[in-house]
């Protein structure tokens, strides 16, 4: 029995339902910051009034500690700035169906996307690399290593790819 994926992006779908549950969501979330404070409130009035408030001298934190988590902060900052949506719009502008991707690893720390796939053919391979290059969003694109797979009956190519992420404008 042969099973056929299709790689390749559906139609967009209308947007309003998307903004609708974010709407949505956002109300929900207003509401439920209100009853937090709300109930942070009372509980202070509570302590107040039976007489269990009372100050919590402020502990020093390390240096070494403040500097990991600007540094864990640093890189989160690093990863969501990344240009997702050209990123994965060039990957989908790349795809075809001799070509399936396996994996995809952006490094936000060095600005480079590594991505394994599976091609049909010698020529399927080398067909994407080149789409690939000419994709916007991506430079220096270079196949990295490939692999006839000799245990696949139909002996695909594993290959793998790094691509430095440029900067969208």
């Amino acid at each position: 029995m042969r099973i056929e994926l299709d790689y390749i992006a559906p139609l967009r779908r209308p947007r309003w339902p998307g903004i609708l549950v974010l709407a949505l969501a956002l109300g929900l979330a207003g509401t439920l910051l209100s009853r937090y404070r709300d109930a942070q409130n009372e509980m202070l009035r509570l302590e107040a009034a039976s007489g269990l408030a009372h100050e919590r001298p402020a502990r020093a934190v390390p240096r070494e500690r403040l500097d990991d988590e600007s540094r864990a902060a640093e890189a989160v900052v690093r990863q969501l700035t990344l240009p997702w949506a050209a990123l994965l719009g060039a990957i989908e502008q790349t795809a075809t169906r001799e070509v399936a991707i396996l994996q995809l690893q952006p490094d936000a720390e060095q600005r480079l996307l590594r991505l394994t796939a599976e091609a049909r053919h010698r020529e399927a391979m080398f067909e994407y690399l080149r789409r690939l290059s000419a994709a916007p969003g991506l430079a220096e694109v270079h196949l990295v290593s490939h692999q006839v797979q000799p245990n696949d009956p139909q002996h695909p190519i594993q290959f793998s790819v790094q691509a430095a992420i440029r900067e969208s404008r």
